[in-house]
C-alpha cells in the first residue's frame, strides 16, 4: 500500500515569466482556496508549493530543478513541502521532471491545471501524478468564481499560437490558437469589476487573434470585445497583451481612438530590425510594414506609448543586422521594451540552425541594445513631466504616506497624499527617473 501524507493546510504559488502565468497562478490559488487550503503567511513555510513555470527564459528547466532542490533541502521545516510543478516547463518536460525529481508529487501543464485538486487528492494518498493533456479551453469552465482582488486584474481571453516562430516553444507548450467564448469573457469581466477591479488587462499568447460571436450574434474581433467590456459600469481602464503584428486589424486600430477606457499603451513585439533575420524567425512582418503599422496606431491615438520585444544573437545575425535593430529602436523611440539573448529551445527549428552566435557577442549586443532602450524609456518619462494625468493607486510605497500607481502609459508613479488602494487620482508628474516618476497629488477622481 502506498504511504499517505497529511493533507496540506497552507500553500504558496510561485509564478515565473509572462502575465498569463501570473493569471494562471492566481487561478490555481483560487482553486486551492476553494479546497480550504490557506495561503502561507509572508515569511512562513508552506505545506504545498506550486512552481508555475515559464519556458521562455534561458535554462528555464534547470532553474526549476534548482528551486526543487532548495525546497527539499531547506532546514526551516520539519519535513519538505509537497511540490507541484505547473506551467510550460511542466508541459514540455513532464515525465522527465518526475524521473529526475522524486520529491515532486504533481506535474500539470497549463491547459490542465483545473484538475489540480483531484491530483492533490491522489498525492495525499501517495500517488504521484502527471497531467499534460491539452483540452480546448475546458479548464475555464472548471475554475472557481473569482474572489475579491486588487484594483488591477488579468483576464485570459485567448490561448495558444499558430505562428510557429522558429525560436518559440509556445505552440508546443500552449497548443493551437483558441478563443474563449464572448459571453464567458464579458461575464468574467463583470465579476472582476464586482470584486474590486478598476483595470482589466486582456491576455493571450496572441491576444489580437481573439474572435467570437457577441450577444447579438455578430462576429467580432478583439476590438468588439474591448468596446463591450468598456460598457461595464465601474471599469475605468482596459489594456491588452501580447499582440502579433499580423493580427492588428483596422477595427483594433480604430478602438484606440474611439474607446476612452482603452489605455494609450501598445505592446507590439518586433523581435529584430533586419528583414533577413525576421524571415529566418518566421515573423510575417517586415521592418517597413511594422513601422507603417505603428504610424497608423499613432494616428489613431497620438499620445500612444509603445513597447516591444527584442531577441539579440539569433542564429546567423551579423553585426550589420544587429545595427539595423539599433536603427529601428532609434526610429520608434519605445517607452518600454523587453530584450533577451537568443537561447535555443529543444524541438524548435532555430535550435539546430547554422550560425549560432557566440555568447560574448550576444552579451555585448544586449548591453548596447539595452542602453538604447533605457535611453528612450528615460526620454519618454522625461517628456511626460509637467503633465497631470490619472493614476490608479495600486499599493503603498516604501515610505510612510507614499503611494504607488500606474499612469495611462503604464509608468510607475509615486506620490504622497490621503488616498486608498483602488482610488483614481489626478497626479502632476514632476520628476522622471529611468523606471518611475515622482508626482504631486492634485485631485481624487473616484474611490
Amino acid at each position: 500500500m502506498k504511504p499517505t501524507t497529511t493533507p496540506p493546510k497552507t500553500y504558496r504559488v510561485k509564478s515565473f515569466g509572462c502575465q498569463m502565468n501570473v493569471y494562471d497562478g492566481e487561478r490555481m490559488a483560487e482553486m486551492l482556496d476553494a479546497q480550504g487550503i490557506a495561503p502561507a503567511a509572508e515569511g512562513e513555510d508552506a505545506d504545498l508549493v506550486v512552481l508555475n513555470t515559464c519556458h521562455i527564459r534561458e535554462k528555464a528547466a534547470e532553474k526549476i530543478y534548482s528551486d526543487i532542490g532548495r525546497l527539499t533541502k531547506g532546514k526551516t521545516q520539519t519535513k519538505p513541502p509537497m511540490i507541484a510543478v505547473a506551467g510550460c516547463v511542466a508541459q514540455a518536460e513532464g515525465e522527465e521532471i518526475m524521473k529526475r525529481s522524486p520529491a515532486v508529487s504533481m506535474v500539470v501543464g497549463p491547459q490542465a491545471y483545473h484538475r489540480l485538486p483531484e491530483m492533490l487528492d491522489r498525492a495525499v494518498q501517495g500517488e504521484r501524478a502527471t497531467d499534460t493533456d491539452m483540452p480546448a479551453i475546458a479548464k475555464f469552465a472548471a475554475l472557481p468564481e473569482r474572489r475579491r482582488i486588487g484594483p488591477t486584474a488579468f483576464l485570459t481571453v485567448q490561448e495558444g499560437c499558430d505562428k510557429f516562430c522558429t525560436y518559440c516553444v509556445v505552440p508546443y507548450t500552449r497548443g493551437a490558437e483558441i478563443s474563449r467564448p464572448y459571453s464567458d469573457l464579458v461575464t468574467e469581466a463583470r465579476k472582476l469589476v464586482e470584486a474590486g477591479a478598476k483595470e482589466i488587462t486582456l491576455l493571450g499568447q496572441n491576444v489580437s487573434a481573439w474572435s467570437g460571436e457577441n450577444g447579438r450574434g455578430h462576429a467580432v474581433g478583439l476590438a468588439g470585445l474591448i468596446r463591450d467590456i468598456a460598457a461595464i459600469d465601474g471599469l475605468a481602464r482596459i489594456r491588452y497583451t501580447t499582440s502579433h503584428p499580423a493580427d492588428m486589424d483596422d477595427d483594433l486600430i480604430a478602438a484606440h481612438g474611439d474607446t476612452p477606457k482603452l489605455m494609450p499603451f501598445l505592446h507590439l513585439p518586433v523581435q529584430a530590425g533586419s528583414d533577413r533575420v525576421l524571415k529566418a524567425m518566421n515573423r510575417s512582418h517586415s521592418v517597413e510594414s511594422y513601422l507603417k503599422l505603428l504610424d497608423r496606431f499613432r494616428a489613431a491615438r497620438p499620445d500612444l506609448a509603445l513597447s516591444g520585444d527584442f531577441i539579440v544573437g539569433f542564429p546567423g545575425e551579423t553585426d550589420a543586422e544587429f545595427e539595423e535593430t539599433l536603427q529601428l529602436v532609434g526610429e520608434v523611440a519605445y517607452a518600454q521594451a523587453f530584450s533577451f539573448k537568443y537561447s535555443p529551445r529543444p524541438g524548435t527549428p532555430a535550435a539546430t540552425m547554422d550560425g549560432q552566435v557566440a555568447k560574448e557577442v550576444m552579451d555585448e549586443r544586449l548591453q548596447r541594445l539595452q542602453a538604447a532602450l533605457n535611453r528612450d524609456q528615460l526620454a519618454f518619462n522625461q517628456n511626460t513631466v509637467g503633465r497631470t494625468c490619472e493614476v490608479l493607486v495600486e499599493r503603498k510605497g516604501k515610505l510612510p504616506g507614499q503611494w504607488l500607481g500606474k499612469t495611462p502609459w503604464l509608468q510607475s508613479a509615486w506620490f504622497e497624499g490621503d488616498v486608498q488602494i483602488g482610488d483614481l487620482v489626478q497626479v502632476e508628474l514632476v520628476e522622471a527617473g529611468p523606471n518611475s516618476l515622482a508626482g504631486m497629488l492634485r485631485e481624487t477622481v473616484a474611490a
